[in-house]
């Protein structure tokens, strides 16, 4: 290689090493990488959602273009098979279908229990009995229309104290259900001396969504009862309800159920028993009344519960509710009172005459007590104990209860339902108490002055059963023209109470 070559040869590799270093690259920092992947994975999200929206849109147009809605409207028939499809109607007594657990032995002692409540042409349902009636006897037309039970010699039966009799009454759900009746929203099991308060059935089953399992009743009064029974059950004299849901899972268990709670006393315990398997549990609603007391119910009676009056039995084992009555005579007062206002009766309300210094307490369409001092609501809603248990015990109850005090000036002065008559065109009632003469109640030689208080008339308003749809409040009263000296009457209005009112004595 010549010099000349050589030299130029190491000038060309001396410009092209200072020109790769005179290059200038951009310095990338790592947040910057960082902020441009989110953006462009952002960018992809957006478009794919945006691709997604337009899929489906399209998708349900072809949808409903091709399944006209008119084509299935056999979806939405109320029929025994689809009694559980949606249907806007408010329940109503039409969805109800009642099961009613008679006898031959029992029904012509019992039936007056029943026709007190049962409507023919609008209440639906049957009383089941184990034998069919005698040609010769005419079933009346007051009565729901009597089945007979099937044969159940076939089923187990094991309990030494109980009887066989409580397989056949277990079994009338699923043979009531088996019938097929249409338009069923709940099956209502009873006793032939079970009172029901139908309009108040309905306000409490309305409230539940009669698509889904329910299980609906209440205990026994009596804890001796819970105990050797289950607090778990709904108990049947009280009555219960099984939506329909329930009751067609609950019918093709209930044979073998049955043999496998053999050992169990009562109709109602093996119904239990068999819905625990279904894992539904018992949703307790207090206007239902087993009613296993026995003696006076007047101190239950005057303090009712917060609840709508549903149901009462066992009414042979305890005094009649009006002095001077039967007991048939007076269920007839307390269900024609009923008739007038639903969901008020039985519900308390308690207001002051500061100026006599007087307490009363209205326990609507049965009795007003008058206290000759002040005494706080919350004695005012515990019952006077004047029963006992089912088994003849003082105690216990599942409530408090609070005892009579011997001393006669501090009872209450007690005024039962003489009679009620609407005087306000449908919105208005005014009922009048009649002050009873007994030893408990007659003036003694106490410090306080003597009433001479005859009658007290208590003025209400209708009570809507949409007013339990809301949370409970015991309704407000005054007294409004206190003692009225020439007639020895005292006025009371029972009203809503104002926002922030309050029942409290000085």
């Amino acid at each position: 290689m010549s010099p000349a070559s050589s030299s130029f040869q190491k000038v060309h590799q001396y410009s092209l090493t200072k020109a790769w270093k005179s290059l200038v690259f951009p310095t990338i920092k790592l947040t910057n990488l960082l902020s441009l992947f989110l953006k462009a994975g952002l960018a992809l999200c957006t478009f794919f959602i945006i691709s997604l929206f337009f899929y489906l849109s399209l998708s349900l147009y072809s949808h409903n273009y091709h399944h006209s809605p008119s084509l299935h409207l056999h979806h939405f028939t109320i029929s025994h098979s689809s009694s559980t499809f949606e249907n806007n109607e408010s329940t109503n007594i039409s969805h109800i279908v009642f099961g009613i657990g008679g006898s031959t032995k029992t029904w012509q002692n019992r039936r007056h229990y029943t026709e007190l409540w049962w409507q023919p042409n609008v209440t639906r349902g049957f009383m089941w009995l184990e034998l069919p009636i005698p040609s010769k006897e005419m079933w009346p037309e007051t009565l729901p229309p009597y089945k007979v039970s099937g044969n159940t010699t076939s089923f187990k039966y094991t309990h030494m104290a109980g009887s066989r009799s409580a397989i056949r009454l277990a079994r009338i759900l699923k043979e009531t259900f088996q019938l097929g009746l249409e338009n069923v929203r709940w099956f209502v099991m009873g006793d032939d001396d079970t009172v029901f308060f139908t309009e108040n059935l309905v306000t409490v089953l309305a409230k539940y969504d009669h698509n889904e399992m329910y299980y609906i009743g209440g205990n026994s009064e009596s804890v001796e009862q819970n105990v050797a029974l289950t607090y778990d059950m709904a108990y049947g004299g009280g009555g219960f309800a099984i939506s329909y849901p329930l009751a067609a899972a609950l019918v093709k268990i209930l044979d073998g159920c049955i043999n496998r709670y053999a050992a169990l006393f009562g109709s109602d315990q093996k119904v239990q028993a068999c819905i625990s398997e279904i894992g539904v549990q018992l949703t307790k609603e207090l206007g239902f009344h087993q009613t296993d007391i026995r003696g006076n119910l007047y101190g239950l009676l005057a303090a009712h519960p917060m609840a709508p009056l549903v149901s009462l039995h066992h009414l042979d084992a305890v005094n009649p509710l009006f002095f001077d009555m039967t007991q048939v005579e007076s269920l007839k007062k307390l269900v024609s009172t009923y008739k007038m206002d639903p969901g008020r009766t039985l519900q308390k309300s308690v207001c002051y005459d500061l100026i006599q210094n007087w307490t009363i307490s209205v326990s609507w369409g049965y009795n007003v007590e008058l206290y000759r001092s002040l005494q706080m609501p919350n004695e005012l809603q515990t019952p006077f104990k004047t029963f006992k248990t089912w088994r003849g015990n003082d105690d216990p109850f599942t409530f408090n209860t609070r005892l009579v005090s011997l001393n006669p000036c501090e009872r209450p002065l007690v005024f039962y339902l003489d009679r009620i008559e609407d005087v306000g065109l449908g919105e208005w009632t005014q009922s009048s108490y009649k002050i009873y003469e007994d030893v408990l109640f007659k003036e003694f030689n106490c410090s306080v002055p003597a009433v001479k208080v005859q009658y007290i008339n208590v003025t209400a308003s209708y009570f809507k059963p949409e007013l339990w749809k809301k949370a409970p409040r015991r309704q407000c009263c005054n007294i409004i023209e206190g003692t009225d000296e020439a007639n020895n009457v005292v006025q009371v209005e029972i009203r809503g109470c104002h926002h922030f009112e309050s029942a409290t004595p000085p």
